[in-house]
């Protein structure tokens, strides 16, 4: 049974099962309103007419098919389904009783509220600051702040309203974490796709015998296919057309030993695993950039060893990070990483080629360590680091003091510590999701049990410590078992 946590989820899943679908038989160029019309059948289910979802549905197809690529950024606003959401702000309900002690005008500094004949409060529009001054004094709290999910989504205030009510995202905030991509109750919001890259590379991989197609599987994959195993996930990616599959922990093992180095070296660090936390460092606080490990994330850590062993290799990351789409288009990434896409996409290539992975049997994965698995929950990347340095003896003369940040909120209390001077801990565990990874908008649920999951995805690994876990590495001896 196919587990997607929303009805959006599921209707984005139907178009990029459709297009990869046509992709696959090369039918792709003239399909694009049969797609529309296997979507959205004779009659509306859910617009107020069948025209205007076929044409919302049109806009899905182009963001399943990359997107708009004069757009940076990888999270777009599809603006003919951003209609139904109020404006928001503060608004008097009708619980508002038109008492006479009148505390929200006493308050308001601004003039902005009037009253009625019958002495029930309004609130003009033009003056109002938003403080919330009057909600907080109102006997009746009549005065509430309906904020749109996708502002409310967004922690740093990277969406406001255009000029035609729709929601604008500005690239110079905006972190690509997607937070307002699963919280749209409209999928007004949504990640460009790039499953065509990915197909392309598929076809290739079968006929070009000068090519090797690796998946880098994030560890978080133990927790999204819920209805079949791991090992059948993995054959199925196999099945797909992948020539190996790689775990994404096994980077993160890497970049532990060495983060744990380098934090000993430099008295303090800030995390590089989370590419929207990294993002948000550069944009908002720029004056701590030097505090950022210099280690590449685990995906591109595995990937750069990757194309160092095989000059044969393409790498495409899957995981539950829409960031990760936006950090492999970077200098310092896209060299190793070919492309990315979420679980979410994986789902719809299964499906697109008819692959059944509760019928295949189990490709065993074991690359990584426990405390690389973990990396997919928050604190895991703390506790593996403090791993390191007790392997590597580095706890002897250095204490690790780490501050595990779940969500960007924490994020930002954080960093504005650090900037300040006043913050105790030497080293920021920094996760743009709640939960971490395993709360990633790429993700097919987001179910809180994904933590324990995790724990107990990492407690299956074959490895004991990091260590063990990197020490094939050093002939490539990864890159062979799977042949």
């Amino acid at each position: 049974m196919r587990k997607f946590d929303t009805k959006i989820q599921y209707l984005k899943y139907k178009v990029l099962r459709e297009v990869a679908r046509h992709a696959f038989n090369d039918t792709l160029v003239e399909s694009f309103n049969d797609i529309a019309k296997v979507i959205v059948k004779d009659k509306p289910t859910m617009r107020c007419c069948i025209y205007k979802e076929r044409a919302i549905v049109a806009e899905r197809i182009k963001l399943a098919t990359g997107g708009d690529k004069s757009n940076p950024n990888v999270i777009e606003v599809i603006d003919i389904a951003c209609d139904e959401c109020p404006m928001g702000g503060f608004s008097v309900t009708d619980a508002c009783r038109g008492c006479v002690a009148h505390r929200c005008e006493d308050v308001c500094k601004r003039g902005a509220i009037s009253f009625d004949s019958e002495q029930k409060a309004h609130i003009d529009k033009e003056k109002c600051i938003e403080c919330g001054k009057c909600s907080e004094v109102c006997p009746y709290g009549a005065i509430l702040n309906f904020t749109r999910p996708c502002v409310h989504a967004c922690k740093i205030k990277a969406i406001s309203m255009s000029e035609n009510k729709a929601a604008y995202i500005d690239n110079n905030k905006c972190i690509s974490c997607g937070a307002c991509v699963y919280q749209c109750p409209f999928g007004a919001i949504s990640d460009k796709s790039y499953i065509l890259e990915v197909i392309d590379y598929i076809k290739e991989s079968a006929k070009n015998q000068d090519m090797n197609l690796y998946a880098v599987v994030a560890p978080s994959i133990a927790s999204q296919f819920t209805y079949a195993k791991t090992g059948q996930v993995v054959s199925g990616i196999k099945e797909l057309g992948f020539n190996k599959v790689v775990e994404a922990a096994l980077g993160a093992d890497m970049v532990a030993y060495s983060e744990g180095k380098e934090l000993v070296e430099k008295g303090k660090l800030t995390s590089s695993c989370c590419p929207a936390f990294v993002t948000y460092i550069r944009k908002a606080f720029p004056a701590l950039t030097d505090y950022i490990s210099s280690n590449l994330s685990p995906m591109a850590t595995i990937s750069k060893y990757i194309k160092e062993y095989d000059p044969k290799a393409k790498v495409v990351f899957i995981g539950p990070c829409t960031a990760k789409k936006a950090e492999i288009r970077t200098p310092e990434v896209r060299q190793y990483v070919d492309s990315a896409i979420t679980f979410e996409e994986l789902q719809a290539l299964f499906d697109a080629k008819d692959i059944e992975i509760t019928e295949l049997g189990e490709t065993p994965l074991d690359n990584a360590s426990y405390y690389g698995r973990i990396f997919a929950r928050c604190g895991g990347l703390a506790d593996a680091v403090a791993q390191s340095l007790k392997e590597q003896g580095l706890d002897e003369n250095f204490t690790l003091n780490g501050l595990s940040c779940d969500g960007i909120e924490e994020c930002r209390a954080a960093l504005l510590r650090l900037n300040k001077g006043v913050l105790p801990n030497n080293f920021i565990e920094g996760m743009a999701c709640t939960g971490g990874c395993v709360g990633g908008a790429g993700c097919l649920t987001h179910a809180v049990k994904n933590k324990v999951i995790t724990d107990n995805y990492g407690k299956e690994a074959a490895a004991q410590s990091i260590a063990e876990a990197i020490k094939p590495l050093e002939d490539g001896k990864i890159l062979s078992e799977q042949e």
